[in-house]
């Protein structure tokens, strides 16, 4: 019988490190990958966020991937990883932002591995701001990569199955929280509601466009 656990995170260290080689030329230290249920969110990196049990002061990043999405395309989860891997990056060689926010630096890095930064989860979105996601830019870096760790290494993911059809069909049917991507200010109102922040005048991002953060 298959191990779950053992296919799951070698699949997702074996892409780590694929990217690290192809993506950062190597230059990323080892970090800890975990999957965790964030409401709204696809992933998210936190820096130094832990220490070993021998020695403490051992300390390594932490990168976790949201195992409620993991239904979607692999090379798209996948695009997940790679996106919090540019946090990594900037956390240890660039200027980090404030906490949460997505920066110039960081939209940089992200068109140079093939992922194009976006407030809206479209085409020409807003590239910087609190809340961010991406899409994978078509026969770009990434693309490629991906594709050829996928023919050499295929991923094996489980995906949560807590959400059923029922439970989506009611949450669609309910009101959704839309958040401002530069100030955070917060609404809620059915889903496809055009808010625009009174504030910021930006269009307000629904919940369930929200890809990342950074703690």
């Amino acid at each position: 019988m298959n191990n779950p656990t053992t296919q799951t995170y070698t699949s997702l260290t074996t892409a780590y490190d694929f990217f690290n080689q192809e993506l950062f030329s190597g230059s990323l230290p080892p970090c800890l990958l975990t999957m965790q249920r964030h409401k709204g969110a696809f992933g998210y990196f936190s820096g130094e966020r832990f220490a070993s049990s021998v020695d403490s002061k051992e300390i390594t990043d932490e990168i976790a991937l949201n195992p409620a999405h993991f239904a979607r395309k692999p090379g798209e989860v996948l695009s997940t990883l790679a996106h919090e891997m540019v946090h990594l990056w900037q956390h240890h060689y660039g200027k980090p932002a404030r906490k949460g926010y997505h920066d110039k630096q960081w939209a940089a890095k992200m068109h140079e591995i093939g992922l194009i930064p976006t407030a809206t989860g479209e085409e020409g979105g807003k590239e910087t701001g609190q809340k961010m996601t991406h899409f994978i830019e078509e026969n770009g870096l990434f693309a490629r990569v991906v594709a050829k760790l996928l023919v050499e290494h295929p991923a094996i993911l489980y995906h949560d199955r807590s959400e059923t059809d029922t439970a989506r069909k009611k949450k669609a049917a309910s009101k959704t929280k839309y958040t401002c991507p530069d100030c955070g200010l917060n609404a809620w109102a059915k889903p496809d509601a055009p808010l625009v922040c009174g504030t910021c005048q930006e269009p307000m991002l629904a919940e369930n466009i929200e890809e990342e953060e950074d703690e």
